[in-house]
């Protein structure tokens, strides 16, 4: 007998988790939030995340060979994003339904992920933007909320392959340059645009004109998404045009205010 019903109809197995509470302020979810589980094994993860005492849990577990489990109930607020920060918001957890994808992560090795367990993403993430109308700009990763923290779910993740299937904003990555001019450990009108431009985007960042740890470490999290080829922190010509092509291509609806 299920303990509730399933909200999405891609679930597999419902495994409640004791680590939930309420959304705060009435709020409903308008974001998905991607992440891996970073254990050894599927089981671990399944285990720390409904077990009492842990205090960390998410909505939905999607295993190696594409099954899901749901944890918790879409209506509560599952505890999963941390201190996080998005385009304004700190309470990431009431805004946002998330997801942990059974990975290893980067500590244990970080393999690929199964293309089965990728289809079951998408299929998961598509159900939950068409009942909550979640725009496409607000699918994220751990690391794009937390980007001094979190690291997941990685420049791994197949990002390109869930857009193309109508999950998450991308563009394609300006391509690498070998011979070009590098923003680090910069000062000036230079930084301040990216900076700029990165919380535009969403990211939390300070305007301070300097290319500081905290820049360093949202650059890394932003080519771990939108430019995977290379993650090093560096602000180079490629990850520079591709976040002004993101920005430029927002939907009117999602597009942060200027």
């Amino acid at each position: 007998m299920l303990s509730f019903m399933p909200d999405s109809s891609v679930v597999s197995d419902v495994m409640p988790s004791a680590n939930f509470d309420e959304r705060r302020n009435g709020r409903e979810p308008d974001m998905i939030l991607l992440h891996y589980t970073g254990m050894t094994d599927a089981a671990s993860a399944i285990e720390r995340l409904c077990a009492t005492g842990t205090e960390v849990s998410a909505h939905y577990i999607v295993l190696e060979d594409g099954a899901v489990i749901q944890s918790v109930q879409e209506s509560a607020r599952a505890w999963h994003a941390g201190i996080s920060f998005w385009a304004g918001e700190t309470d990431i957890n009431s805004r946002s339904i998330g997801i942990e994808i059974v990975n290893p992560g980067h500590d244990l090795g970080y393999p690929d992920f199964p293309l089965r367990q990728t289809a079951a993403v998408i299929a998961l993430c598509k159900g939950i933007m068409l009942r909550r109308n979640i725009a496409k700009a607000r699918v994220l990763g751990h690391s794009d909320v937390a980007p001094a923290r979190k690291k997941d779910p990685g420049e791994k993740f197949p990002w390109r392959l869930l857009a193309d299937s109508g999950v998450g904003h991308w563009v394609e990555p300006a391509p690498l340059g070998r011979s070009e001019q590098k923003m680090r450990g910069a000062t000036g009108e230079q930084v301040l645009q990216l900076q700029r431009a990165l919380s535009r985007y969403g990211y939390n960042i300070a305007l301070t004109s300097q290319y500081d740890t905290t820049t360093l470490d949202v650059v890394a999290a932003f080519q771990r998404h939108f430019r995977p080829e290379r993650v090093d922190g560096v602000a180079d010509h490629s990850t520079l045009t591709t976040l002004e092509n993101l920005l430029a291509s927002l939907p009117q609806e999602t597009a942060p205010a200027s």
